[in-house]
């Protein structure tokens, strides 16, 4: 069931694209909301991934859904413009936010003082990134970083919750992680930040 913020925003989107004539719109109208559709709860949890607050994610979102109905016509891959236009806005919201998130954050993350604003972001956005890579992983392998890396089990504690063998649990922690590793090397996280 969607809420009746998500709600709102869908029918905003609907009224956008009233907006404009109908000649000129007919496929811009099904293309931008469609859109919509499909990209609202991916780009919500990247900019939830990255300012650690849901009604700042969602604003962000919304924003970003505004920004792209007026530059609609010069956007060549609306999809790559809507994730580069909610990390920029979530960039420009820690920025101007300072002194409200960066202490938060660095406590958070467990962050030395010395520290850069700049590498606070870029762990913020490897760690929400991160965070996608593992939703996407299938529900075994969930599983197994959820055993391991959050409820600190031994792998003899994992054998014995999933029926796997010691030597398995080793063997596809090993090959999950290199995974999600590689996963992160392609979007230019190394991380040495």
């Amino acid at each position: 069931m969607r809420t009746t913020h998500q709600q709102t925003d869908s029918e905003t989107i609907q009224a956008m694209s009233k907006s404009k004539p109908d000649h000129s719109t007919a496929p811009l109208k099904q293309s931008l909301l469609q859109l919509f559709e499909t990209e609202e709860t991916p780009l919500l949890r990247y900019a939830f991934s990255l300012v650690g607050r849901r009604a700042i994610a969602e604003e962000i979102v919304q924003e970003t859904f505004l920004q792209l109905h007026t530059h609609w016509d010069s956007v060549e891959n609306p999809v790559a413009w809507l994730f580069r236009s909610v990390r920029n806005r979530s960039y420009n919201h820690h920025r101007d936010h300072k002194r409200e998130t960066l202490s938060d954050e660095a406590e958070a993350l467990g962050s030395g003082a010395s520290e850069s604003p700049e590498d606070l972001i870029h762990r913020m956005e490897a760690a929400g990134f991160l965070r996608l890579l593992v939703a996407e992983l299938e529900e075994a392998d969930r599983l197994l970083i959820d055993l391991k890396y959050f409820q600190d089990l031994k792998y003899k504690e994992i054998s014995e919750k999933t029926g796997l063998s010691i030597g398995n649990v080793g063997y596809r922690l090993h090959h999950v992680l290199k995974q999600l590793a590689d996963k992160l090397q392609q979007l230019g996280i190394d991380g040495k930040q």
